[in-house]
């Protein structure tokens, strides 16, 4: 099991506390894009460094390669963060963001789905070593 660093568990109550701001501003029922332009609306204004939309680089068998993985929101370059706006958050996905994190050497990432009742119920932290 993988130890989060002191960074790592302060971004991670960071992006939580973003997450909770925004949907209960909003609500369920937006789009994805709309969730994310506010998410990271709440981290600017706490200081936070991210990138949207960004392509990472997949590192295999000791090489680079540009043919990356697209992240939605990538939190000081340590925590991806996966959003999503739907009914049923499908598997795959979970396992996805799990190889994600393998193959950019990051170690913690977030599953979010912003519709749901109480977001406590959409927030999926993931962390590999």
């Amino acid at each position: 099991m993988y130890t989060l660093t002191e960074q790592e568990q302060y971004l991670s109550k960071q992006i939580v506390d973003a997450l909770f701001k925004v949907h209960s501003n909003l609500g369920p029922g937006l789009l994805e894009k709309v969730y994310e332009a506010c998410f990271c609306h709440e981290l600017n204004k706490k200081g936070i460094s991210f990138r949207r939309q960004v392509f990472l680089p997949v590192y295999y068998d000791g090489l680079n390669f540009d043919e990356g993985i697209r992240c939605d929101v990538f939190v000081e370059e340590l925590i991806l963060c996966e959003l999503k706006a739907i009914d049923i958050v499908n598997p795959v996905w979970e396992a996805q963001l799990i190889s994600q994190l393998k193959l950019t050497n990051n170690h913690v990432g977030f599953l979010v789905n912003f519709n749901v009742t109480k977001i406590k119920d959409g927030i999926r932290r993931f962390s590999v070593e």
